[in-house]
């Protein structure tokens, strides 16, 4: 049957919305809009972190990761009202947290969460710290965590660690099926402790209206970098790269690295720091783009920035770690630490108009394949089937 004659079933996404909007926020917000435009009856039920501040802020997020979420009530109460067969969750830390899976289960609905990193063992998600992958915390062991101050002081490392694994039993009951934005992401994620016959594996996807209609990469006049300016993204290796080759780089992003960035930039006329760009000025800036680069050095899972460069019709330099090579294509992959080869990649590719419109519209036609909406749809159908099978 085709999945456009097959039942609809009604969705509830559960997202609790991080202190700075990002990827996941993007992704619930894409997912409810596919699917309305699909026809299926969906609601949106949030909380934020964005409250979480101050003693009494962090003491109730304390309370929820130790309880387990606070006011489940609301979620059944959702669930009843909108008459949901599927609960989507994305985030749940720290105010939703098991319970209320718990309490979609006990209304009738089925459970799918959306792992888009790796917080059901990591504290701090991303599996990453000191310069290299972190793996020292599994299963419910979350005590690494503890030791490390991964949250930056005690009392926030010992609550959350203590959190996430009184949790993971609870998420595990509760959930039917689990999404992964890369086979990559669900790799790391067995390596952690979750049960490989959980998973299905389902990459982001962008809108049909983001994806250009031809590449124009040969006319670009600059390398681009998007995304938060901290370590793990990996950007020092790319700005010395940009030097040495001669590249034009333009940096759009801000964060806690943009002083030392900054510094290491101050004697590369070539690089160019714009701060953080809106959507549209982002758009912009790829549209005048030779080619894009993601040099990252954690285990991203499915990071947007790689695959809106794709649908943009750029060529993609990606670090071989995580979901890049996925992405990407191994063929498009350079060691995460090694300036030479970035800079030796970047002047190849700057130096041959040609060869950027080419890889330019490979990675578009591979981006329409890989990354589009009825590919996405289709897929999770599958999940939702599974789940209301199980």
């Amino acid at each position: 049957m085709n999945v456009d004659e097959q039942p609809k079933p009604s969705v509830l996404l559960l997202h609790n919305r991080y202190r700075e909007p990002g990827g996941e926020e993007r992704s619930v917000a894409a997912i409810e809009a596919l699917l309305s435009e699909r026809g299926h009856a969906v609601q949106v039920l949030e909380r934020s972190s964005q409250a979480l501040t101050g003693p009494l802020g962090m003491a109730r997020g304390g309370v929820a990761m130790l309880r387990g979420g606070l006011r489940p009530a609301e979620v059944r109460a959702a669930v009843e009202r909108t008459g949901a067969d599927i609960v989507h969750v994305h985030n749940l830390t720290p105010l939703l947290g098991p319970r209320a899976l718990a309490a979609a289960r006990t209304s009738g609905a089925r459970v799918v969460m959306h792992l888009h990193n790796y917080r059901l063992f990591c504290s701090i998600a991303i599996a990453y710290r000191d310069g290299e992958t972190c793996m020292r915390c599994h299963g419910r062991d979350t005590l690494p965590g503890v030791r490390l101050r991964c949250r930056g002081n005690l009392p926030e490392s010992l609550v959350y660690a203590a959190g996430l694994s009184a949790q993971q039993k609870r998420v595990l009951a509760a959930v039917d099926r689990f999404v992964v934005p890369s086979h990559a992401a669900a790799t790391v994620l067995e390596r952690f402790g979750m049960p490989a016959d959980r998973m299905d594996v389902l990459h982001n996807f962008l809108p049909a209206s983001e994806f250009v209609q031809a590449s124009n990469a040969n006319q670009g006049e600059h390398a681009l970098f998007a995304g938060r300016l901290v370590e793990e993204k990996g950007l020092d290796t790319v700005v010395e790269a940009a030097a040495r080759a001669g590249v034009p780089l333009l940096v759009a992003g801000e964060g806690p690295q943009a002083g030392h960035l900054r510094g290491l930039a101050a004697g590369a006329a070539v690089v160019r720091f714009s701060g953080r760009l809106n959507a549209a000025q982002l758009a912009e800036a790829r549209q005048r783009a030779a080619f894009a680069v993601v040099p990252s050095r954690w285990q991203e899972p499915c990071p947007y920035v790689a695959i809106e460069g794709m649908a943009a019709g750029l060529p993609v330099l990606a670090s071989d770690v995580g979901g890049l090579p996925e992405l990407v294509g191994e063929q498009a992959t350079l060691p995460a630490r090694s300036p030479a080869h970035w800079a030796a990649a970047m002047q190849q590719l700057w130096g041959n108009a040609d060869a950027r419109l080419e890889q330019g519209q490979a990675a578009l036609d591979r981006a329409r394949e890989l990354f589009g909406p009825e590919r996405f749809y289709s897929g999770l159908m599958d999940v939702y089937a599974r789940a209301l099978a199980a």
